[in-house]
C-alpha cells in the first residue's frame, strides 16, 4: 500500500490525520485498480472513468460522497451519522465504519460495472 500523498494532510490537524490516513488506506485496499484524482477539489477514485467515491477532511469530520444512490440504500445504517443527498460525515470522535464504508464501496463499483 502506498503511502498516503502529503497533499492530503498537509492541511488537516495533526490529531485528524490517522483516521484520514485510515480511510485512504481502506479506500485503496478496496479500490486496487482504481484511478485516483481530483474532482470537484477533493481526491476521488474512479472506476471504469466514473467516479466511485470522494472524501475529503473537515474541521470536525471525515466526509465521504458516494453520490446519492448508496446513501439511500444504506439509509437505515448510516441513521448515526449525518448524511445529506450525496455526503455523510463520519465524527473524528467516533471510529470509522470500516465495515460500512466497505459495503458502500462494494455498492458503488457494483453499479458502476453492472
Amino acid at each position: 500500500m502506498s503511502p498516503i500523498p502529503a497533499y492530503l494532510t498537509e492541511k488537516v490537524a495533526p490529531e485528524h490525520q490517522a483516521q484520514l490516513t485510515e480511510l485512504y488506506h481502506l479506500l485503496q485496499a478496496l479500490l486496487p485498480t482504481a484511478t485516483e484524482r481530483f474532482s470537484y477539489g477533493m481526491p476521488a477514485f474512479y472506476v471504469d472513468g466514473k467516479p466511485v467515491i470522494y472524501f475529503a477532511a473537515a474541521k470536525h469530520h471525515l466526509g465521504l460522497y458516494p453520490t446519492a444512490s448508496p446513501i439511500a440504500n444504506f439509509a437505515n445504517e448510516l441513521v448515526a451519522y449525518h448524511t445529506s443527498k450525496g455526503a455523510i460525515q463520519f465524527p473524528y470522535d467516533q471510529p470509522l465504519p470500516t465495515d460500512l464504508i466497505t459495503k458502500i464501496v462494494n455498492f458503488r463499483v457494483h453499479e458502476i460495472t453492472d
